[in-house]
C-alpha cells in the first residue's frame, strides 16, 4: 500500500533543497558582485550579473508597479498550493521531485520578491553578442520541474500505455479486463 506521506516527505525534501540552493547562492552570488564588479566574466560565454527582475520570466508584467509585488507573489503561491495539493497524491517519485523542484523555486522568488521588491538575477549566458535573460537557480529548478512534468507526461503517460498494448484481436474478442484498461 502507497504511503501518502512518503510522497509529500520527498516532494518537501526537494522543495527544501531548491529554495536552500537558491537563497544561499542568491547571497553568495550578490555579496560577492556588491563588493566588486556588477558583471563578472566566468567564460567567454557566461557572466555573472546583478540583474533586478521586478516581473516574472523574461520580465514580464514588470510594469506592475509596487502593486506587482504582492500581485505576483499571491499568484506564486496559490500555484504553489495547487501543486502541493497535487503532491499530496502523487506516486511518481519523479514528479514528487519535480513539483518539489517547482515549489522551492517558486517559494525562492516569492521570498526575493517580498524581501526586496524584486527578484535577484544573476546568471548571464550569451554568444553572439546576444544575452539570454539573466535567471537564477530558483528558475532553473522551476524549468526543470515543469520540464520533467511534461516530459513524463508526453511520454510515459499510464492510460497511452494500457491503450496501445490493447492488441485487435483482444478489442474484438471483447476481452473485459483488456477492454477496460484501455478505455481508462
Amino acid at each position: 500500500m502507497w504511503n501518502k506521506g512518503a510522497g509529500v516527505f520527498v516532494g518537501l525534501m526537494t522543495a527544501l533543497v531548491a529554495f536552500v540552493l537558491d537563497q544561499a547562492s542568491k547571497m553568495c552570488v550578490f555579496s560577492f558582485l556588491v563588493n566588486g564588479r556588477p558583471v563578472f566574466e566566468l567564460t567567454p560565454f557566461f557572466n555573472l550579473v546583478m540583474a533586478w527582475n521586478t516581473g516574472v520570466s523574461f520580465s514580464m508584467f514588470d510594469n506592475l508597479g509596487g502593486a506587482g509585488v504582492y500581485i505576483l507573489s499571491a499568484f506564486s503561491l496559490i500555484v504553489v498550493g495547487f501543486l502541493l495539493y497535487w503532491l499530496k497524491d502523487e506516486k511518481s517519485v519523479l514528479i514528487q521531485m519535480a513539483l518539489g523542484m517547482i515549489i522551492g523555486g517558486a517559494v525562492g522568488n516569492v521570498v526575493d520578491r517580498v524581501r526586496m521588491g524584486a527578484v535577484f538575477d544573476f546568471l548571464d549566458i550569451h554568444a553572439f553578442g546576444y544575452h539570454w535573460p539573466a535567471f537564477n537557480l530558483a528558475d532553473s529548478f522551476i524549468c526543470i520541474g515543469a520540464a520533467l512534468v511534461i516530459c513524463n507526461g508526453l511520454l510515459f503517460n499510464k492510460e497511452w500505455d494500457d491503450a496501445d498494448n490493447v492488441s485487435d484481436d483482444d478489442a474484438k474478442k471483447g476481452n473485459t479486463e483488456v477492454s477496460k484498461a484501455a478505455k481508462k
